[in-house]
């Protein structure tokens, strides 16, 4: 009986997570994502060297910046960049959550159903 319980709990957090990845919005994304982007130094350094931008809403050629293109002065900013892949793994993290949340949904009812049945042939309907 504890197995259900602890499997039901972790369908609740695993669809509250999948939920909160699929209802972000554009303005909420780019919100957490500036804000993760003011407060990591090392995080943004590596944002613009993998993915070869500078700044994040606007290019300023007076500002560091540690990618390629920053020494010919032809940067995009990196905001556009970020949004688009962070939009796409959101999506694909909340469908693969509710795909597996319901799947553990499923696992708890045949858990319900087939707990005390003796011989896995038997009809579980039946009088044990």
């Amino acid at each position: 009986f504890q197995y259900m319980i602890i499997l039901f709990l972790v369908f609740i957090v695993q669809f509250s997570v999948s939920c909160a990845c699929l209802a972000l919005n554009k303005e909420q994304q780019s919100q957490l994502l500036e804000v993760g982007w003011n407060n990591t130094k090392s995080a943004r350094t590596d944002i613009e060297r993998s993915l070869n931008c500078c700044g994040f809403r606007v290019f300023d050629p007076y500002e560091a910046c540690s990618s390629d293109c920053f020494r010919n002065r032809q940067c995009q900013p990196c905001a556009p960049i970020i949004e688009e892949y962070s939009e796409m793994v959101l999506r694909f993290v909340g469908g693969i959550g509710l795909f597996f949340s319901f799947t553990e949904i499923l696992g708890v009812w045949l858990t319900y159903r087939y707990r005390n049945q003796k011989d896995p042939r038997a009809n579980p309907s039946a009088f044990l």
